[in-house]
């Protein structure tokens, strides 16, 4: 018998409207294991941003290579975060997922849980005919990994987590504006480049198709069940 989490699909949604919400399930879940409640609730959330600029506890802020008045006249937000990794950018078209679980119910550690995120995504995109591949000295998931001067990342990792329960995740491109990666340095890299499911494949991909593709993936490889979400 699997794990039992709750799966949300949050649709289009600005950052911080999902951060916030994540924080909250993030405490509920951490008071739930501390108070050991025998019915404790997981979490996965699925869902599209708005276009925003997103910088790690310990990223560098010139890694953003326009002037935050510049954001705001682009309509792009900005939010210095406490996930793990530089700078990264979330948008339309990008499938961003959060997963809010207490590792220690999937026994395992949070080196192990990010290299299964990266499982998720690199058996996902096989069913889209992409093949993609782990880099020991960068997390995430990459396209030509072994070759500098092709090596590109299609879906960056950044995770929180507190007494091995988890928020943050991974931003898979699927359908996205790849433009935007221009006005920083992805991730803190100024030698590598950024992909897309769309780029790679030549042409757009029908993008709940993919989000079913990888929930199904998470099952699989994480043994979760899912539970509709609770009604308020």
């Amino acid at each position: 018998m699997g794990k039992r989490v709750i799966f949300e699909d949050l649709g289009r949604i600005r950052y911080k409207e999902a951060w916030d919400y994540q924080e909250e399930l993030f405490q509920k879940v951490i008071k739930d294991k501390l108070d050991q409640k025998p019915d404790k609730k997981q979490y996965l959330l699925f869902c599209e941003h708005e276009h925003v600029f997103t910088l790690g506890k310990s990223g560098n802020q010139q890694n953003l290579l326009i002037a935050k008045n510049i954001c705001e006249s682009r309509e792009i937000d900005f939010h210095a975060i406490d996930r793990g990794g530089d700078i990264t950018y979330h948008g339309p078209g990008q499938l961003v997922v959060y997963p809010i679980i207490d590792l220690e119910d999937f026994q395992m550690g949070i080196k192990r849980y990010i290299s299964m995120l990266e499982d998720v995504v690199i058996e996902t995109l096989k069913v889209f005919g992409i093949i993609a591949e782990k880099d020991d000295k960068a997390m995430g998931v990459w396209l030509d990994a072994g070759h500098p001067a092709k090596a590109r990342k299609i879906c960056a990792i950044g995770v929180r987590a507190s007494r091995f329960v988890t928020m943050h995740g991974l931003a898979l491109n699927v359908n996205t504006d790849l433009n935007y990666f221009n006005f920083i340095n992805p991730c803190g890299f100024t030698d590598r480049g950024v992909t897309s499911i769309q780029k790679e494949v030549g042409h757009e991909v029908d993008f709940h198709l993919l989000a079913n593709t990888m929930k199904e993936t998470f099952a699989a490889l994480f043994g979760m069940e899912y539970s509709e979400p609770e009604t308020q």
